[in-house]
């Protein structure tokens, strides 16, 4: 069950409404970095939950307060829509130059909600779950919690230093504050699961004599030059201390790869469902690669 008694988690108010600046509220509603994304991730999450039930009931009061952000921010686009002119004439009898309804508004504030907010980003593109991460496993998640976290608060800091408006750098303040604790809570957690030598690799429930080990520790470089980017992640200590970092230039261990010829009744060309067929077609091409070298 999910209660509300109808009031705001935080104040909101608008000083001064603009549209373009609802537009820009959008992306924290509706985009990859926005609310609707970390309450749908948070709230699967815990649906999913097995094991200790702190956990799962952590999720659930963090997907809820999520839900409550996105009320704070639909009613803050809301307000910044309050006197946006509603036709184009009107608009521009007030402004020479083109004014905000030709200059940045989403159209769809005013043919779609009324001067409302929508489950979009800023680009009216609708929220659609492709980034809402709920793997089933506990550690998995909470990093994948930390990212969601920490671009939902670049996002808000730079809506923060997009307006000048009083009431919403407050109410982004409070958003960026609760950003904070998230990102600190899903790392408590983590260290609550044992920390992340613990954690690691994810699963950990896999046993590591499983898979092959001579490439569980050592990077490996793509560069032309044959360069290694050296770091914290070419030499020393695993951070889960169970293997030393290693690096070494990647060298092609497979051949290349070789497909049966296509079916004749799958609508390729003749020259691909033989092999001898397929050998003229890749040595024409070949041919003609040597020649533009």
């Amino acid at each position: 069950m999910f209660y509300t008694d109808g009031k705001l988690q935080y104040p909101v108010r608008v000083e001064r409404p603009n549209p373009n600046f609802a537009r820009a509220l959008q992306q924290a509603i509706g985009g990859v970095e926005g609310e609707i994304r970390v309450a749908m991730q948070y709230m699967f999450q815990a649906f999913g939950a097995r094991g200790p039930a702190k956990y799962r009931d952590m999720l659930l009061n963090t997907a809820t307060e999520e839900l409550g952000h996105i009320e704070m921010l639909a009613t803050a686009v809301a307000l910044n829509l309050e006197n946006a002119p509603l036709s184009i004439k009107e608009d521009v009898s007030k402004d020479a130059i083109g004014g905000a309804v030709l200059n940045g508004v989403d159209f769809r504030h005013i043919l779609s909600t009324g001067l409302a907010a929508l489950p979009s980003d800023a680009n009216g593109v609708p929220f659609d779950a492709s980034h809402v991460y709920a793997s089933g496993n506990l550690a998995a998640d909470m990093v994948a919690n930390v990212t969601a976290e920490s671009s939902g608060r670049v996002l808000a800091v730079r809506l923060y230093n997009m307006t000048d408006d009083p009431g919403m750098k407050d109410m982004l303040s409070f958003l960026i504050a609760r950003d904070t604790m998230h990102q600190q809570q899903w790392l408590a957690a983590i260290e609550d699961m044992g920390g992340m030598a613990a954690s690691l690799p994810i699963p950990n429930s896999f046993p590591q004599a499983q898979e092959n080990t001579e490439f569980s520790y050592v990077y490996l470089g793509h560069m032309v030059d044959g360069s290694i980017p050296e770091g914290r992640w070419t030499n020393g200590s695993s951070l889960d201390g169970k293997g030393q970092f290693t690096a070494q230039v990647s060298q092609p261990l497979g051949e290349k790869p070789s497909l049966a010829p296509a079916r004749p009744d799958g609508g390729a060309q003749s020259e691909q469902t033989s092999k001898s067929g397929m050998g003229g077609v890749i040595g024409a091409v070949e041919g003609a690669i040597e020649r533009n070298l």
